[in-house]
């Protein structure tokens, strides 16, 4: 799965038969990411015809970037092969990381894991410190399955990323990380492609790979110490002009117009919805909380405080996802983080919606939690570094042809 920005969207829909090196491209971003796995679901999803689809199928299954195997039933006709990006022994390791720890594993082609583990991990030492402790964690995982058989690393960060350098950008909770080039230093430390994002991007993505093909357009919301949401159109990631799609964390609301935000400006969305926004309320109660976690203990208890406050932050959130819900008109709503494991937290978003949105909107509009839980971003980080290989490998391939068309590499520099 890629990106759709302002300069690409012309491939949104379709793809353009003067580029064979795009079609072959998104081919790749949606059986990799396990959105389509015959030549028939590719040719629907992207709009093209059967035999220009069989062609590039081909050529990749030539050049040992998917493999077709076994058979699927079908609704009539032949039975149709099935699609798998790169070999059943490829993977990718890959972490998600929160304020102080990571979950890391390997992520097979389709979003398959393994080995999903929960290591310690301090974004507030900085990058320095913090990647080498974490790059032995992945190291180990990649001995164990195999060195030679690593295409990838993926990395998930709590903060704003530049996905073409690679590097987060003026974050709020991550001193020391400003524009260092996190994507450089994993490649240079593991000898493979890598993809750096943030983790409602990731969520995103890893969330979509399981979803019905049938759910096109999604809005993920990522609820932990932050706020963060990531936009699924026309089943691809969407990021915006200049990658800020989603942002919902500093939209005012009412109700938090005196509380000063991270951003310089007050009653941002973060300041009363958020998990951070919760352990402060609680603690002005005088409850005892100093995180996150010891708010969803309080609420899992049914303390009347802690329940009221997390209906009042749901409440916050689905009247923000109100106007984005109307505007954008989704498949879906999916909420994942730490607060989404609260039934209270949920009922609140969901009924805010239902009374804030159109009946046309919400007619068929699924509003639940992550099926993947919290290996959301762990499975959307690999998939986005496998999905980087893949596309680097492709380029490798088309640069190496006689009279290639260089610009056409283009999107493997871009990175997805």
């Amino acid at each position: 799965m890629t990106e759709i920005s302002a300069r690409d969207r012309k491939t949104t829909k379709g793809v353009s038969p003067k580029s064979t090196t795009t079609l072959a491209t998104r081919v790749l971003e949606l059986v990799a990411s396990g959105q389509a796995s015959s030549r028939a679901e590719l040719a629907e999803l992207l709009g093209t015809a059967a035999s220009t689809i069989s062609l590039t199928v081909a050529q990749l299954v030539e050049r040992g970037l998917i493999a077709e195997e076994g058979t699927q039933s079908s609704t009539g006709g032949r039975p149709r092969r099935v699609l798998r990006a790169g070999s059943n022994d490829e993977y990718a390791v890959a972490a998600d990381v929160g304020g102080r720890h990571a979950r890391i594993g390997v992520v097979l082609p389709g979003g398959g894991v393994r080995d999903v583990a929960n290591v310690p991990f301090e974004v507030a030492d900085g990058p320095e410190a913090a990647l080498p402790r974490l790059a032995e964690h992945l190291e180990s995982l990649a001995e164990q399955h195999g060195r030679d058989r690593l295409r990838g690393v993926g990395l998930s960060l709590p903060g704003p990323v530049d996905v073409a350098s690679g590097a987060v950008v003026l974050p709020s909770r991550m001193p020391g990380w400003n524009r260092f080039p996190v994507a450089a230093w994993l490649e240079e430390r593991f000898g493979v492609p890598a993809a750096v994002d943030n983790d409602a991007n990731c969520m995103t993505v890893g969330e979509q790979s399981v979803r019905p093909a049938d759910h096109r357009q999604s809005i993920m919301v990522k609820i932990g110490s932050a706020i963060g949401a990531g936009v699924i159109a026309d089943g691809r990631l969407y990021r915006g002009a200049t990658g800020a799609a989603g942002d919902i964390t500093h939209i005012r609301i009412d109700g938090g117009a005196d509380i000063p935000c991270s951003c310089g400006n007050t009653g941002c969305l973060e300041t009363v919805a958020s998990g951070a926004a919760l352990v402060r309320i609680l603690r002005e109660r005088g409850l005892d909380v100093s995180s996150p976690e010891d708010v969803v203990r309080l609420a899992t208890d049914a303390d009347p405080e802690a329940t009221r406050a997390v209906r009042r932050a749901g409440d916050h959130l689905g009247q923000v996802l109100a106007a984005n819900v109307n505007f954008f008109n989704p498949d879906a709503v999916y909420l994942g983080g730490i607060l989404s494991t609260l039934e209270p937290f949920v009922a609140a978003v969901r009924s805010k919606l239902y009374e804030s949105c159109h009946p046309l909107v919400t007619e068929h509009l699924t509003i639940e939690r992550a099926s993947l839980g919290a290996d959301a971003g762990l499975v959307g980080a690999g998939l986005f570094a496998l999905q980087r290989a893949l596309t680097r490998a492709l380029g490798d391939i088309v640069r190496a042809a006689p009279g290639a068309d260089r610009q056409h590499t283009a999107a493997g520099r871009r990175g997805i």
